[in-house]
């Protein structure tokens, strides 16, 4: 997990990524919203995929072609 970090440049918020800059805001409020935001969908788990029915060769004309 990255480390993140919230520095006060001026009137603006700069939120940083392990000492990388990543996106200005004007507000902390909102910074600190989304970097909470943005750890919870990181630590979040990965859908599981979904299964994939084989259909098989199709017989049907593709409908984007003109007869």
């Amino acid at each position: 997990m990255k480390t993140y970090s919230i520095v006060r440049i001026g009137n603006e918020y700069v939120v940083q990524a392990d000492h990388q800059s990543v996106l200005k805001t004007a507000s902390r409020r909102k910074a600190v919203r989304l970097v909470t935001d943005a750890a919870e969908l990181l630590d979040a788990q990965p859908a599981p995929p979904s299964p994939q029915v084989d259909a098989g060769p199709s017989i049907e004309r593709d409908p984007s072609e003109n007869p």
